[in-house]
């Protein structure tokens, strides 16, 4: 059975070499060559014409807009039944092998300059905030369009313009848990001076994660600290703030504030405002502005170092009985104190 291409067409190589005559037989055909003649204008004949969708459908005009390259011409996908072709635009034959794409997406994820999108929400928010998209890569029977049309229609024409589908056994093996949205990304790593950040003049703080362990909690403490307009994040020790697991948690929000990991906090003119269960409980007018706002790790707190070095130690009142908060509840409760003035 003749095979069709990525739009729904005889591959030109194969027709050609159809309607060619037989090379040994200059100027007559070969019977199997006649039967195959016969084949192909009866399953050219039997192909349903695509009517026009209408301009808002992104994924039918991203497939269709791109002609085939000479390597896709020659690659077949697979046979599809000619009933099947106007219903639905199918994975769109890419010049890059599935299992090159899969060894790229696989090593992106410990590669420093590069980030890691799993899932719409992250990918969503990478747009709106200028990431530079390289590589976008969508299941064939995922609802990217109607998640776009729904939660994103502002990041419509960059989903179109980057977006490649491709079978869903290939896209199961981009990441280690297949993204349940249907859609996977890599991006550039933005570059952050932890520097400049902390020089910036702007009253909001700047959050400091000390040494923290889980990677959940980092980014759902990026992700509040993007919501509450802090200056931006920075973390030590030997998570990556911006690991695929932390911008999931964080839905993408690493590229709306800025994001880095250093050694140690450098001298600075912001004041250091510690939060630990020994200091002044919370109250209006505590917080100064400008300010750095410190938060330790989940089991050890923070450092003697840092401590010491604190200008404001304030503490987050709790019932009686309750010892701590979550990381990220915490970030939250001190950066809107700070945010509504309490």
């Amino acid at each position: 059975t003749p095979r069709l291409n990525g739009a729904g067409c005889l591959g030109s190589t194969m027709a050609t070499s159809i309607l060619k005559p037989n090379s040994r037989q200059t100027g007559s055909f070969s019977p199997r060559l006649m039967a195959a003649n016969s084949a192909a204008i009866r399953v050219t004949a039997d192909l349903p014409v695509a009517k026009p969708r209408e301009r808002g459908d992104w994924q039918w005009e991203s497939l269709q807009a791109r002609p085939a390259s000479p390597e896709d011409r020659g690659r077949e996908i697979g046979s599809v039944p000619p009933a099947a072709v106007a219903d639905r635009p199918k994975a769109a034959a890419s010049t890059m092998n599935h299992q090159v794409r899969i060894d790229r997406f696989r090593s992106a994820r410990g590669d420093h300059t590069l980030v890691v999108l799993e899932g719409f929400h992250p990918l969503k928010h990478a747009i709106r905030f200028g990431a530079e998209l390289l590589d976008v890569v969508a299941a064939e029977d995922g609802d990217l369009e109607k998640l776009v049309a729904e939660y994103a229609p502002d990041a419509a024409a960059k989903v179109a313009e980057h977006v490649r589908v491709i079978p869903a056994d290939v896209f199961a093996k981009l990441a280690p848990v297949t993204p349940p949205t249907g859609v996977i990304a890599i991006a550039m790593r933005p570059k952050v001076s932890p520097v400049q950040m902390l020089d910036d003049q702007d009253p909001a703080p700047v959050v400091l994660l000390e040494n923290p362990r889980n990677l959940l909690n980092i980014g759902a403490a990026i992700r509040v600290s993007a919501a509450a307009g802090a200056a931006g994040v920075l973390t030590t020790g030997p998570q990556d703030p911006w690991n695929p697991a932390a911008v999931i948690a964080a839905t993408g929000l690493q590229y709306a504030i800025p994001v880095a990991r250093i050694d140690s906090l450098p001298a600075c003119h912001r004041p250091l405002v510690v939060i630990d269960p020994g200091g002044e409980p919370l109250r209006q007018g505590l917080l100064p502005s400008n300010a750095i706002l410190a938060f330790g790790a989940e089991r050890e707190g923070l450092s003697r170092e840092l401590l010491a070095r604190a200008t404001h130690c304030v503490s987050i009142p709790m019932a009686p009985g309750v010892s701590s908060l979550n990381l990220a509840t915490a970030v939250s409760a001190v950066l809107y104190a700070w945010r509504l003035g309490l």
